[in-house]
């Protein structure tokens, strides 16, 4: 009769935007005594380097789709069962926070019908990293009480209504992964009537240190180019907030040519 191994857990954990010191304690705490770490490209190859264990077995399952880097959902769940069903401490460490456009769904749904231990822990989403980093807080009296999250991932189910709405809110908006659609998302927004003392922050690769920021004014893109879209994360802040930036700027932003991600020396060394 064959003897089957009691079943391990899956820790589904974020590490934060970027600087590895914005990893909470818990999710570190996890890095340390894990068995299998399956970390995504966002991740700071610090925190693996320095606190995985030595004998841990480290895959990178990153994403970057306009690179060609691509590790299927399939692929990471089909990992996540493999290990966790021979009774490993997994743990799935992506990118910002566990909870906000991560494919987070797919991989709680493959543990439930598997019967697998998991535990959900937090980490500081990219939104929060850049608005702390660039001095844009999201909300702040007078300037703006709510703040939403979004993407144009899926550009051609924007409603017209859609574009109105947000053109005409005073909410501050965060898009995340939609640095390609820049220009369509600023040209909408002026041709549906948004407030032209109303900013724009492009930041990408926020808090780390090829951390790079833009800020613009809706009335300067009259007469200014929109920086060239660069493959790498880039998160855009609109609102009232955004003009707080030179004000409250308090973190030196270097000019690099490379990438920290793209060049860091463990980068998807061990990558499917």
């Amino acid at each position: 009769m064959i003897q089957i191994s009691n079943k391990g857990k899956v820790i589904l954990a974020g590490a934060g935007p970027g600087d590895p010191d914005l990893i909470s304690l818990k999710a570190l705490k996890y890095l340390k005594i894990a068995d299998v770490v399956l970390t995504d490209r966002l991740v700071s190859p610090v925190l693996v380097d320095e606190y995985a264990r030595k004998d841990a077995e480290v895959i990178y399952v990153g994403k970057q789709c306009s690179k060609g880097i691509h590790t299927p959902q399939k692929d990471i769940n089909e990992l996540m069962l493999e290990f966790a069903l021979m009774g490993k401490l997994v743990l799935r460490l992506k990118g910002g926070d566990v909870s906000l456009f991560s494919n987070v769904l797919d991989e709680l749904n493959v543990l439930i019908e598997n019967g697998i231990a998991y535990e959900i822990v937090p980490g500081v989403s990219a939104a929060f990293g850049a608005a702390a980093y660039t001095g844009i807080p999201l909300t702040a009296r007078e300037h703006s009480r709510g703040v939403r999250f979004l993407t144009l991932y899926d550009l051609k189910n924007v409603t017209e209504n859609q574009w109105k709405d947000w053109a005409s809110t005073e909410d501050t908006l965060v898009f995340y992964m939609s640095g390609q659609r820049l220009n369509t998302l600023t040209e909408q927004l002026l041709n549906n009537g948004i407030e032209k003392q109303k900013g724009i922050a492009i930041v990408q690769q926020a808090t780390t240190p090829d951390q790079k920021t833009t800020v613009f004014k809706f009335e300067e893109l009259e007469t200014k180019q929109l920086p060239e879209f660069e493959y790498v994360p880039t998160l855009l802040i609109i609102g009232n907030v955004v003009n707080l930036h030179q004000k409250f700027s308090w973190f030196t932003e270097k000019t690099r040519t490379e990438s920290y991600f793209d060049n860091h020396k463990i980068l998807f060394q061990n990558a499917i």
